[in-house]
């Protein structure tokens, strides 16, 4: 089974999200959204899993949480790699017997499925299985 397929967004925590947005934006043209939650890079793949080309649009969040916020649970960093992955729930399945920590909680959405898991040195990491085009 392919496991990661690729980043699926890079989620980081500060005192001031606001501030550090204009920064982001002002010096590096990283533009939020107009929902104001951060940022989306668009890209496509090269091949697609029938070999035709291109492959499937994808897209890689980039967001700014405050420091305060319950979503990177109990994680000892102040940054949250997501990874697209093709099958979330044989993927957790494999990782549960393996003895990984797995979040119990779940969310879907209309743009997919994630879930959580924290490696040995207790980085909270999300798994997300984009919804099928």
């Amino acid at each position: 089974m392919k496991r990661v397929t690729g980043i699926g967004g890079i989620l980081f925590q500060s005192e001031n999200p606001g501030n550090l947005y204009e920064w982001y934006e002002k010096h590096l043209g990283i533009k939020r959204e107009p929902h104001g939650q951060g940022a989306t890079f668009e890209w496509r793949e090269l091949q697609a899993a029938d070999g035709s080309e291109p492959g499937a649009k994808g897209a890689t969040a980039w967001a700014i949480f405050p420091r305060t916020t319950k979503y990177f649970g109990a994680s000892k960093a102040s940054f949250m790699l997501n990874y697209r992955v093709d099958d979330l729930d044989g993927l957790l399945e494999e990782l549960k017997k393996a003895g990984v920590e797995i979040d119990p909680h779940r969310e879907s959405a209309d743009y997919g499925k994630f879930a959580w898991i924290m490696d040995p040195d207790g980085n909270r990491i999300e798994l997300w299985e984009p919804a099928k085009e």
